[in-house]
């Protein structure tokens, strides 16, 4: 298991058989900040982007929240406090989002 969160420009790669393992060895870490899928998979990229404790999920991107203005939502933690970071996301005291990018050739 991963045990650090580290920012900055970098790249963990782990060579797991399917995705399913893929899945279950990212949820169980205790960080949930931000997390991308490469795919030509229209199913692998529904079940990741459902499936994935994460924030912040990219499909096919590099980087899951590419504007400043997306709100940060990292889940587990991964947040800082009781609440998103982000203007309006701090009065949103229940509500537990995920932000979703995809690009598609």
């Amino acid at each position: 298991m991963l045990t650090e969160e580290i920012f900055g420009p970098v790249l963990t790669l782990l060579r797991v058989p399917d995705l399913a393992t893929a899945l279950e060895r990212i949820n169980e870490s205790p960080y949930g900040n931000a997390s991308s899928i490469f795919t030509s998979s229209g199913g692998a990229a529904r079940e990741y982007r459902y499936g994935v404790e994460a924030g912040m999920v990219g499909v096919n991107v590099g980087v899951a929240a590419p504007v400043a203005w997306f709100p940060f939502s990292g889940w587990k933690a991964s947040l800082d406090g009781d609440l998103p970071s982000n203007g309006a996301d701090a009065f949103e005291f229940y509500t537990r989002k995920k932000v979703v990018t995809a690009r598609w050739a």
